[in-house]
């Protein structure tokens, strides 16, 4: 009973070794973040689960995750889930994210609308970061070299819509949708692995993304030239 008591707290308790307020703990409770206390008698007690919770929450905080996104995190469960939504070092507006990027703020907004620029809420964020300022920046750099407004959007609509196609099919694949046959088991301590891991699945799935479409693209432009290259000697 004793170690039982060691590691029961009230609210005032919990907050100082959270480091909170009493008010910002009742805060996540009435939002659904915090499950209730334990009633003894008059009293009610919080324990090291709701503490590890706590220290949870107060990271993807810091991360910038809305409370929504803090919440469906937390409620699955999934150690590491996190890591694949991590947000950079710095939070912008979308008016300092436009100063910053030095873009027309006309083409950022037609970028917005076909998904190239997501809002930030749609990944569970709050502002946009440096990879938004990044593709953007990257955007200019293609206008600058001849790249019009016109073929820059229809090219992002182009990205946008197969990318989100191809990620449908890898999100099938892995639910065990498209296999049926597949051992559910042994895709759920895939996808457990594969979170767990989020840290290094990502970069590792960036460079093969990277890879498959740097080397199109020299296969394409090699096979475009070869055609104007034929072209130009049958109209000669």
């Amino acid at each position: 009973m004793a170690d039982a008591e060691a590691q029961s707290w009230r609210i005032d308790e919990l907050a100082r070794k959270a480091g909170l307020t009493v008010d910002t703990i009742r805060y996540y409770a009435r939002e659904g973040l915090l499950e209730p206390p334990v009633k003894q008698g008059r009293n009610r007690f919080y324990g090291p689960d709701h503490l590890e919770r706590l220290e949870r929450i107060c990271g993807l905080r810091g991360q910038r995750f809305s409370l929504a996104a803090i919440k469906a995190i937390v409620d699955v469960d999934r150690p590491g889930l996190e890591g694949i939504f991590a947000h950079t070092d710095h939070a912008y507006t979308l008016e300092e994210l436009v100063a910053r990027a030095e873009l027309d703020p006309a083409l950022v907004n037609r970028m917005r609308e076909i998904g190239v620029l997501p809002d930030p809420s749609e990944f569970g964020g709050e502002s946009y970061d440096d990879d938004d300022l990044a593709v953007l920046r990257a955007i200019g750099e293609l206008e600058s070299i001849g790249m019009t407004q016109e073929i820059l959007v229809s090219m992002g609509r182009m990205y946008v819509e197969h990318f989100n196609a191809l990620q449908h099919d890898v999100l099938d694949m892995l639910s065990g949708r498209v296999n049926p046959e597949w051992s559910q088991e042994e895709l759920r301590t895939i996808q457990q692995q594969l979170t767990a891991n989020a840290p290094r699945l990502l970069p590792a799935v960036d460079q093969l993304l990277t890879y498959v479409h740097h080397r199109t693209l020299q296969r394409l432009t090699l096979e475009a030239a070869s055609q104007a290259q034929s072209e130009g000697e049958s109209q000669g």
